[in-house]
């Protein structure tokens, strides 16, 4: 018996077999939930084919997150299939790559606009439209980082997206609560993923982290796994508004470690 065993939920974000998503979503899998999946566009399909069906998986819904009816359909069609959900699991960024580096103070307006309505936003968008069907309760879980309440070189307006975020999911969970619906993010360190390398300098902050971090190592995709299955399952009955940090310990220093110094 699995702990997710007789529990479904929604993937929002896979984009190969080395997202964080996909980490978190196999993890669940093999805990025995039930999976959908949604993506963005054909060539994330192709991608999420193989991966969907090697967890059993035959729902993949092709989902635009700043088009409120692509958004319904993805909904109406986990109701009429299931009827009723019990975790969803978001793990959609953006911002455009050309503004990820350099200074924070020569972001775009557009850009601001999409980063926080990508980044941000659609997880309030998503949220609204789970609780109907998260009939008994359930969990959100969404992903953030560091940087958004530390400085980190390039990050710029993610950084901020990224703190809204982080309050969204505090506010999210008192509105939900009521309902024993829990909202809760993971905050990963500097992983290797697609998304990752869109961020110029990823590869130092990569180093910097393992060199540094108590453990003297980077998150890895089993242990951000294993954190959302403690979130999406009974264990964490009673955790809700957390932002749990799966890096290493890197968040708690103050300066590098002294033989880096």
């Amino acid at each position: 018996m699995g702990v997710m065993d007789g529990k479904r939920g929604l993937i929002m974000g896979v984009a190969n077999e080395r997202s964080i998503a996909w980490g978190i979503a196999k993890a669940l899998a093999d805990a025995g939930a039930e999976l959908a999946f949604s993506y963005q566009g054909e060539a994330f399909g192709k991608r999420l084919e193989p991966l969907a069906a090697s967890v059993s998986s035959d729902i993949l819904v092709d989902v635009d997150v700043t088009d409120e009816a692509s958004l319904d359909a993805l909904f109406d069609t986990l109701a009429q299939k299931w009827g009723q959900l019990d975790f969803v699991v978001h793990a959609i960024a953006f911002s455009d790559k050309a503004e990820l580096g350099g200074r924070f103070v020569d972001t775009s307006r557009e850009n601001f606009r999409a980063s926080l309505d990508i980044s941000c936003f659609s997880f309030v968008d998503v949220a609204r439209r789970a609780e109907p069907l998260m009939t008994e309760g359930g969990a959100l879980i969404t992903l953030t980082y560091m940087g958004s309440n530390r400085v980190q070189p390039n990050y710029n307006v993610m950084g901020v997206a990224k703190a809204a975020l982080e309050s969204a999911v505090r506010y999210l969970a008192n509105d939900m609560g009521p309902g024993g619906i829990r909202v809760n993010a993971i905050s990963p360190g500097p992983m290797k993923t697609l998304a990752g390398a869109a961020i110029s300098g990823s590869r130092a902050t990569y180093r910097t982290t393992e060199k540094n971090a108590p453990l003297r190592s980077n998150a890895t995709l089993e242990a951000v796994g294993g954190t959302a299955v403690y979130l999406c399952s009974d264990a964490g009955a009673c955790t809700t508004g957390e932002i749990i940090r799966v890096d290493g310990g890197y968040h708690i220093l103050g300066m590098m470690q002294q033989e880096n110094l």
